[in-house]
């Protein structure tokens, strides 16, 4: 009796152990799941003087090499309605148009990494490469640019939730924020814009896609806007 005791227990805990095992290989798998396809964007001796004139002039930052130390994830979109559109917008290293940015800079605005409306991810730039994509936080944020405006697929609210998980096994990352949320971090230690008054009203990505987005990564306990604004 003692035995077969003795046997039934062993036998559970090697049960426990290969459960364990497998769970840990699960979690492994997923991580390593997630597919980017690299697109670079023009990334020249301009684009980095640009870069690192932005950094001192609007954040008050003295570098020798444009690169961030990632804090926080903004999420944004398009507002172009195709993939190839959003990324010819990205890659000149100086901003076309848009003269109430140039007036601050005219280094070109663009983000790591871009998600199409099948959910298909595109790494412009190296995951910590400095650039331009909001006011106040570029020298601690990565930006994910999802190309569409309003109407976002289940798809890219997939893929977004693939590079948050993906991100966060990466680089120290603390919080979480639709590109709408950025005014709410003025006057707080990490709000680093030499002009008060350079500022833009955002929307993006949508109150609704940021709910979505937030429920499907509660469990990496990301912190959001310090105003708690939804």
């Amino acid at each position: 009796m003692y035995h077969s005791s003795f046997s039934v227990f062993r036998l559970g805990r090697i049960v426990m152990l290969c459960m364990a095992v497998l769970f840990v290989r699960t979690c492994i798998a997923q991580e390593s799941s997630i597919r980017i396809i690299d697109r670079p964007i023009v990334f020249d001796q301009q684009r980095k003087d640009l870069s690192l004139d932005y950094l001192a002039r609007r954040h008050g930052i003295q570098q020798s090499e444009p690169y961030i130390k990632p804090r926080m994830i903004i999420l944004h979109w398009t507002a172009i309605s195709t993939l190839d559109s959003t990324f010819n917008v990205f890659n000149p290293s100086v901003l076309p148009g848009r003269p109430d940015l140039q007036a601050a800079s005219r280094l070109n605005t663009a983000v790591p990494f871009l998600v199409d409306r099948d959910g298909t991810i595109y790494r412009l730039l190296p995951d910590t490469t400095f650039a331009r994509h909001c006011i106040g936080l570029n020298y601690c944020a990565i930006g994910i640019e999802n190309v569409g405006n309003n109407d976002l697929t289940d798809a890219q609210l997939e893929a977004n939730v693939q590079l948050m998980r993906y991100l966060k096994s990466q680089y120290d990352i603390e919080y979480l924020i639709g590109h709408y949320e950025y005014k709410d971090f003025i006057g707080t230690p990490l709000w680093k814009e030499t002009d008060p008054n350079y500022l833009t009203k955002k929307t993006d990505p949508g109150k609704a896609f940021m709910k979505n987005v937030r429920k499907r990564v509660k469990d990496l306990n990301l912190k959001g806007s310090p105003l708690q604004a939804e």
